[in-house]
Order: C-alpha cells, then sequence, then structure tokens
C-alpha cells in the first residue's frame, strides 16, 4: 500500500481508471468518478483564486448536500484543512470553534430547516457587515476574512456559491498542478470535533496518511470490492460517513447518502439502489430499519455486510432479522481516524455478536490498568490504549489535553474500558467516566443497557448515575419504548431484579420519546441534567 498518495490523488487516480464508473448517489444527483473529480477540481480552482493557501483552515457548516463531497476534496487538492464542523452547532459551539480553530474562510449552508446563516449572525452579530479586511473585533474571529453561502440569504456581506465557483475560470491550471504536488501526505487534511463531557468540542488533526492508511485497512478487512454498493446516511461531518466513503474509493466502489436518515426515504434507497453494504452504524437507526413495514428482510438477499455498532443482545437480534447478511460491529473513535478494528466477516456469528475483532495490522493496541498503568492480562478489564497509524497528531491546540491523553511511549489513552479475549480480539465496556460507583462497586451502564434492550418493549436504553446521599450515586434508566408499549418503570425495574446484581438494578426508570443527540450519539451528560 502506498505511503505517498494524498487523499486528493486518491481521487484523481480513481477518476483516471474508472472514469465511468458511480462514485456517489444522492438523490437528484448522481456522479461518476470522472465528474466527482472534476466538481473538486473546480472548486480547488476556485479556492485558489480566493487567495487560500496550503494550510489555511476552511469551515465547512452544513448537513449532507450535493455540493460537500466535493467541497471537501477541492480542499484535499489544494493542501487546506478542513474544518467539519458540526451542523447541530450553536452560538457558544460555533463562537469558540471559529476563532480557536483559525478558520480563514467559512462555507455555510442555508437550508429553510437548516438555517446556518442565520445561526452563523445569532453567534456573530459582526458578519452582518463583513469588512472587506476580515473580522476586526479579536474576540469574535480575528482570521476569518469571508463567509460563503451555499444557498440563497439575505445578508449582502456573505459571498454566494455561483460567484466563488465563477472565480474558478480566472484559476490556473499550472497553480492547480503545483499546489497538488505540495500537498505532503503527512499534513492535515481536515479537523473533526469530538466532545467532552464538562468542555467545549475539542478539534482532533486528522492527516492525509492516517485517513488513507486506516481506509484501505478497513477495506482489506471488510473484502470491499469495486463493486461494492455501500449504503450510509450519516452526517458528512462525522467520521462515521468519510471513512467508509474513503474505504470504497481504494477500490472503486459506490457511496449511496442522503441529506439526512429518513427511515421512509432509506428504506426505499437501499431497495431501489441494491445496497450490498450497510452502515447504518448506530443501534437507534438500525432499530427503525429493522421496525419499518416495507424493509422485506428477505428481500435483501443482495446486502452482504452490515455494519452496527451495539451491545452483544442487540447484534444477536439484528442478525436473526436479516440472517443472509454477514453482521459486523468495530471499535473506533474520531481519534483513531474513525475505526481501530472491525470484526472479521469470516469469524463465526457469535464471535462477531460478542467482540468487535482485531486491531488493523500495523496497529497496535493495549489494555492498561487505568490507576497503575500496568499492561493488562488476557480477559482483564482496562483502559483501551492505541498507537500506530490511525491515531490521530493531537487536539488543535490543546497542549494539556494532549498531554492527557498521549503517554511518552506515544501511546493514546483513549477513556474506554475494553479487554482481549484469548484470539487477541476487543471487548468493548464501555467508558471509564461512565462508569458508576454504587456503594463502592463499580458499575458498567453498558450492561445494564444491553439487559433493558432484551425487554420486548424497549427500543433504547441507556444509564447514568443519579447522585445518592447514602451510595454517591444509584443507578437511573431512560428508556425509549417500542411504539404503542404500555411497560411501566416498576415494570422495568422488575425486570431487572434477580437478573443481574441488586446493586445494579435501576432505581428509577425514565420515559422519553426523543433523545438529546451529538452527530451521532446519545448525549448522557444532558440525560445527567434531568434528573
Amino acid at each position: 500500500m502506498s505511503l505517498d498518495t494524498t487523499l486528493g490523488e486518491m481521487l484523481a487516480k480513481k477518476a483516471a481508471t474508472l472514469p465511468n464508473k458511480e462514485a456517489i448517489v444522492y438523490p437528484g444527483d448522481r456522479l461518476t468518478y470522472a465528474q466527482f473529480n472534476a466538481r473538486s477540481t473546480e472548486i480547488a480552482k476556485a479556492l485558489l483564486a480566493d487567495g487560500v493557501k496550503s494550510g489555511d483552515h476552511i469551515g465547512i457548516l452544513a448537513t449532507n448536500r450535493p455540493e460537500y463531497l466535493p467541497f471537501l476534496f477541492g480542499c484535499f487538492m489544494v493542501g487546506a484543512v478542513a474544518v467539519l464542523l458540526n451542523a447541530r452547532f450553536r452560538i457558544q459551539e460555533l463562537r469558540h470553534v471559529v476563532k480557536h480553530c483559525d478558520v480563514t474562510c467559512l462555507f455555510a449552508g442555508n437550508l429553510p430547516e437548516v438555517p446556518h446563516v442565520e445561526r452563523l449572525t445569532e453567534a456573530f452579530p459582526e458578519l452582518t457587515s463583513l469588512p472587506e479586511g476580515g473580522l476586526t473585533d479579536n474576540k469574535a474571529a480575528p482570521l476569518l476574512r469571508r463567509v460563503i453561502s451555499f444557498d440563497d440569504h439575505g445578508n449582502e456581506s456573505f459571498g454566494t456559491w455561483g460567484a466563488f465557483l465563477s472565480s474558478a475560470s480566472t484559476g490556473s491550471d499550472a497553480d492547480l498542478a503545483q499546489a497538488r504536488r505540495a500537498v505532503d501526505p503527512t499534513q492535515p487534511a481536515l479537523i473533526m470535533f469530538t466532545s467532552g463531557t464538562t468542555s467545549m468540542p475539542k478539534g482532533c488533526v486528522l492527516t492525509h496518511k492516517s485517513m488513507y492508511l486506516t481506509s484501505a485497512a478497513m477495506r482489506d478487512r471488510l473484502l470491499i470490492t469495486a463493486q461494492e454498493r455501500m449504503w450510509d446516511p450519516l452526517p458528512m461531518f462525522h467520521m462515521a460517513s468519510i471513512l467508509p466513503l474513503l474505504s470504497l474509493m481504494h477500490n472503486g466502489g459506490t457511496f449511496i447518502t442522503d441529506s439526512t436518515f429518513d427511515v421512509d426515504r432509506a428504506v426505499a434507497q437501499i431497495h431501489q439502489e441494491r445496497a450490498t453494504f450497510l452502515y447504518p452504524a448506530f443501534p437507534a437507526i438500525m432499530t427503525e430499519l429493522l421496525n419499518h413495514p416495507d424493509l422485506q428482510p428477505q428481500a435483501l438477499d443482495f446486502v452482504r455486510i452490515i455494519v452496527n455498532i451495539a451491545p452483544e443482545d442487540i447484534l444477536k437480534a439484528n442478525m436473526a432479522a436479516i440472517p443472509t447478511a454477514t453482521h459486523v460491529s468495530a471499535y473506533g473513535m474520531t481519534e483513531l481516524s474513525g475505526i481501530a478494528s472491525h470484526t472479521d466477516p469470516r469469524d463465526s456469528a457469535e464471535d462477531r455478536a460478542r467482540n468487535c475483532g482485531q486491531p488493523y495490522a500495523g496497529v497496535e493496541l493495549e489494555i492498561r490498568d487505568p490507576e497503575t498503568n500496568a499492561v493488562c492480562p488476557q480477559g482483564v478489564r482496562g483502559e483501551i490504549c492505541v498507537r500506530g497509524f490511525s491515531v490521530f497528531e493531537g487536539y488543535y491546540k490543546q497542549p494539556e489535553e494532549n498531554d492527557k491523553a498521549f503517554d511518552a511511549q506515544g501511546w493514546f489513552h483513549t477513556g474506554d474500558v475494553g479487554s482481549f479475549d484469548e484470539h487477541g480480539r476487543i471487548r468493548f465496556h464501555g467508558r471509564i467516566k461512565d462508569m458508576l460507583k454504587v456503594g463502592g462497586e463499580n458499575v458498567s451502564p453498558l450492561e445494564i443497557e444491553a439487559w433493558l434492550t432484551t425487554h420486548p418493549e424497549v427500543v433504547i436504553a441507556q444509564v447514568v448515575g443519579a447522585p445518592d446521599p447514602r451510595l454517591q450515586e444509584v443507578v437511573a434508566a431512560f428508556v425509549e419504548r417500542v411504539p404503542g408499549a404500555t411497560v411501566s418503570e416498576q415494570d422495568l425495574i422488575d425486570y431487572c431484579s434477580g437478573q443481574i446484581a441488586s446493586f445494579k438494578v435501576p432505581k428509577m426508570v425514565r420515559f422519553v420519546t426523543e433523545w438529546p443527540m451529538s452527530a451521532t450519539k446519545i448525549q448522557k451528560s444532558e440525560l445527567r441534567k434531568l434528573l
């Protein structure tokens, strides 16, 4: 595998070898590899004409849209660092990330359902009269010199997407070729955000090399070929979208996506496009798919593989629901370029439900005692620590966070609890910070969540700690019921009694119909606030 390929060159090479192969399928917009490359090249030339230089930080604040991926690769081609802002960010997060990550140009969507231009002007009132030289208030965003909207807007100080693209005609092919040659695979390609429980979003710096090698490892582990048609509706500002896309591009597969996850459109798209690979990734999405009357599991014989990250019992239920497909799981996070391991499709169903597979070749993983940092023996739980090509460069401009996360030997301490089985496969047991302390006993929320979701009237369960004057904290469960279900708080407490240790039995159950979400994950910190 080549170590000197940038992500922009990766697309250009695929456009040269498979120009007419379908690359991106989006409602109302389909691109071959040649068209994908041409759009990205046009955007790259427009970026150069606009004065963007290698290393500049270019922000994008938008939901999934046809311009998103070509824009991203346009940035890659000129060596700009794409700063992918979570589309859910509001005033405080936007003010923080735009300034902290030194964004110089910002491209925003402005759809009626997600008015990002309006949200930007809420966060930065200064943008209503953006001066030629950028914002002059150093407390706002001193490096921001330009904002461009993909859609119509009412702010005359913002640029338009059409005018931006028209500048590509003034760009020089020679200048673009020179810019592309100057991009180093080891330089940052993008900054993607991850959230802490008590701090503002942290910017994870990922290089061309880390994403190229990690996506190649994913391709190899999951046996992805040029015939693969992957359905993935997840947000493009998240690695659960970007890494799968890159894994397909190595051999020229097809990426099928949408503006957002809508279960009716999703089911129709999966059947109409005959997706061979489903990437719901998260239990909430998989549950909606399985509960949809038009999914027709018996007719999904064209689906080869399904990636879903969930507790063992849920994975087994998914396997039973769509038995003709191979179901796999994974272990990963943004800091690991998305994924550090996938279960091997050739493993038994029992093994694939129980573990997250062996680390990718070239990625080292150890289980360390979080108190002593000693390496734990097989089967003993400890903190998952990772070293190798998939590990990010660090949190942007946060040396104190990097000092906490990396040790002197270069191991990244993930904050996750895991163990190894007898074959060196990872088992995930939750987050260290999520662990509860009930009367001196360590309690894993994951265990309780897994048991609660075996109840036939429970869709999703999330467990947090509720303050308790005697025991320090007790177990509190938040539950989403199956539509029409009438299971009560006491019913679920009784369901746990006698099945799990008494100190793990929830002392309270709260029912929810909507979850507080980040991009793709339920925010337990918000659930704790509800208590």
